[in-house]
């Protein structure tokens, strides 16, 4: 089974975190979010979400992908944070997948992932960012090799969706996608 990094921060866009952490639960991948800090974390909405454990905790567990939930101030977290561009180096150099949602690519642009990719982000996000070679697209989910890149809370479903193909294949996407009733 497939496991999965969920980072929480303070402020982290809510919508996005939950999308992510619930259908991919559902498609019966593990998931584990990891604060950045002990005790709950308060969403860019004043949400309360409780995670599994602390980042600190779980920095030596090995994971076949980490998402990054935007959201402000949280992506700045994110950002901010040495462990998770230590994590993100890890993941990319062992060839695991690398996503972000919102705000959060540009924590991936920080840490020198996207030069060279093609990108997307919640729109202007990356646009004061001096990335090497980065192509931007105007797409609700952009993937390039094993680096995933969403816009935004109301793209949150296809990227998880995204995610779940990638990881589950196409058969387990369907069925998620099927009993979340998003087609007539």
């Amino acid at each position: 089974m497939a496991r999965v990094l969920v980072p929480l921060a303070q402020g982290c866009e809510e919508l996005e975190a939950v999308t992510v952490i619930d259908l991919l639960r559902r498609a019966g991948i593990e998931v584990v979010t990891a604060g950045l800090q002990d005790g709950p974390v308060r969403g860019s909405r004043g949400t309360v979400l409780v995670p599994d454990t602390t980042l600190d905790d779980i920095l030596d567990q090995d994971f076949d992908m980490i998402v990054l939930p935007g959201g402000l101030p949280g992506a700045d977290h994110l950002n901010d944070d040495p462990r998770i561009r230590t994590l993100l180096g890890r993941m990319a150099d062992g060839g695991r997948y690398v996503a972000a949602i919102c705000a959060a690519p540009k924590v991936l642009a920080s840490a020198g992932l996207l030069d060279g990719r093609q990108a997307t982000s919640y729109p202007g996000v990356l646009d004061a960012l001096e990335v090497p070679g980065m192509h931007y697209i105007d797409a609700p989910v952009v993937r390039d090799g094993r680096i995933v890149t969403s816009r935004g809370p109301g793209t949150a479903m296809d990227f998880a969706l995204e995610l779940i193909e990638l990881l589950a294949g196409r058969d387990k996407r369907m069925e998620v996608e099927r009993g979340l009733q998003r087609a007539a």
